[in-house]
């Protein structure tokens, strides 16, 4: 027996039929601190209900994966110490030994599916690390959105990380890169990474019928689809890459690696824009929230 547990607002939602959008949970352990780790996660919630969907956001509390949390699993969750970062590598490991862990979108992925929930939003996805040709280090997300049958909705990959190699091995590992209603990849702060996005569509509809598509034609995996971060809250491109090539410097130059590279970087940016890319980056998972309600009430409309 699978190691579940509902929410009841997500348990009736998914008896009904009803259009429910997966989220994460690391922005909550690892991304800010509490309060506001929570009060933007109830944020993020509201914005998937005010859409006409039900937010599920994905966690391993006591060993169970939670397929949606309540008001008060949310809090208990946002104050908790020690908790570990889930990937497809140690999600089982986390759940069999009785751990508490947030969900990357990697996990939130697989948790996703097994709840038979096949949108998820986020705020951007991991990729190709720079200097993967000698690092190897490349995110799990990607060969998750190879193998998973998700729509993942996220303000394009990480600004950090190498854009180009990002969307070469997504090409590879056969993953449709959807821009929604633009030609350019966005660059998670910034509407334009310089890039030119795969596919571009331009409506929820569509973009559910593509993942409706895939199923039909037996084609494995899931959908990107780069929402570009709303004008009035982008960080433009000119203004956040000197800000990124000096954040990236420095952790080259005290020895940062592997999993500790992306919270350094990001700490580091946060404190070089005074701030700013914090409000970004919460102005912009309001936005993927907000889309995916759209695709996954029309998925639900059929």
């Amino acid at each position: 027996m699978l190691p579940l547990v509902y929410s009841p607002e997500v348990d009736a939602a998914l008896k009904a039929g009803h259009a429910v959008v997966a989220l994460e949970s690391t922005i909550i352990t690892h991304g800010m601190p509490w309060p506001q780790n929570v009060e933007t996660a109830r944020a993020v919630e509201a914005a998937v209900r005010d859409g006409g969907a039900v937010p599920a956001t994905m966690a391993v509390m006591g060993g169970r994966i939670h397929i949606g949390l309540t008001d008060a699993e949310l809090e208990r969750l946002g104050q908790a110490r020690d908790v570990a970062k889930l990937s497809r590598a140690d999600l089982a490991a986390c759940v069999a030994t009785g751990g508490t862990g947030a969900t990357t979108v990697a996990a939130t992925m697989i948790c996703a599916r097994l709840a038979g929930i096949s949108v998820f939003a986020t705020g951007g996805i991991g990729g190709v690390h720079r200097g993967a040709e000698t690092s190897f280090d490349i995110s799990a997300d990607l060969a998750e959105l190879a193998q998973t049958a998700v729509t993942v909705v996220a303000a394009g990959a990480k600004a950090i990380l190498d854009l180009p190699k990002t969307l070469e091995y997504l090409e590879t590992a056969g993953v449709p890169v959807i821009a929604y209603g633009q030609d350019a990849f966005p660059a998670f702060w910034s509407r334009d990474s310089g890039l030119k996005a795969p596919l571009r569509m331009d409506s929820a509809e569509a973009i559910a019928a593509a993942h409706r598509m895939r199923a039909l034609l037996g084609l494995p995996g899931g959908q990107l689809v780069a929402n570009p971060i709303p004008a009035e809250a982008e960080i433009a491109r000119e203004l956040i890459g000197p800000v990124i090539e000096t954040a990236l410097a420095e952790a080259a130059a005290q020895g940062i690696a592997a999993k500790a590279v992306t919270p350094f970087l990001l700490g580091r940016i946060f404190e070089l824009t005074e701030g700013r890319s914090l409000a970004a980056n919460i102005a912009l998972v309001l936005n993927n929230a907000r889309l995916a309600a759209a695709i996954a009430k029309a998925l639900a409309a059929g």
